[in-house]
């Protein structure tokens, strides 16, 4: 008879961990990404840029740059307007200032800053929507022309921005 118990035991302890395991959202993946599975679609907004000085591709390119992250490392769909999650924004601030004088009251060392901000709305959990403001900047030789280093420049902070707002939109650490 406590076979019989013992056995009836160990099915009710499996089913209710079965049960309890199936019920709940657990989702894993190896890139880090952590989206509701109810998160299906996706929208960017052009991001005007809205900065003091305006360089002219910047918006252009910063808009496609997101979207591109967005679509090549989640399964979302774009949607025109309306995703699950959206983003829109401007970009605030464009500006090169000297960082290192010399000895001879000159720079040695420039920096290129580009900031951006975000707002991220998420229809399905809207407990991590956000409002923020990203930065980035790189440094350049001060005898380079801004002209000569530009696009370089401008392609590498806007990946590390890029970067930035998908993690905070997307990577639960």
């Amino acid at each position: 008879m406590s076979k019989i118990k013992l056995y009836f035991s160990l099915a009710v302890v499996l089913y209710a961990l079965m049960v309890s395991t199936t019920s709940c959202k657990i989702s894993y993946s190896f890139s880090g990404v952590n989206i509701s599975p109810e998160v299906l679609t996706y929208s960017v907004d052009y991001f005007p840029n809205r900065a003091a000085l305006v360089q002219a591709q910047l918006s252009q390119l910063f808009t496609e740059a997101l979207m591109d992250k967005i679509q090549g490392n989640t399964s979302l769909d774009l949607s025109r307007d309306g995703g699950d999650v959206q983003f829109s924004g401007e970009i605030t601030n464009y500006e090169t200032r000297p960082t290192a004088i010399t000895s001879a009251e000159t720079a040695a060392r420039n920096r290129l800053t580009i900031t951006v901000r975000v707002k991220y709305v998420n229809v399905v959990e809207p407990d991590l929507d956000f409002d923020s403001s990203f930065s980035r900047y790189e440094e350049y030789d001060a005898s380079q022309n801004l002209n000569d280093v530009e696009d370089a420049l401008i392609t590498l902070l806007v990946d590390d921005l890029v970067e930035d707002i998908f993690n905070k939109a997307f990577i639960s650490w």
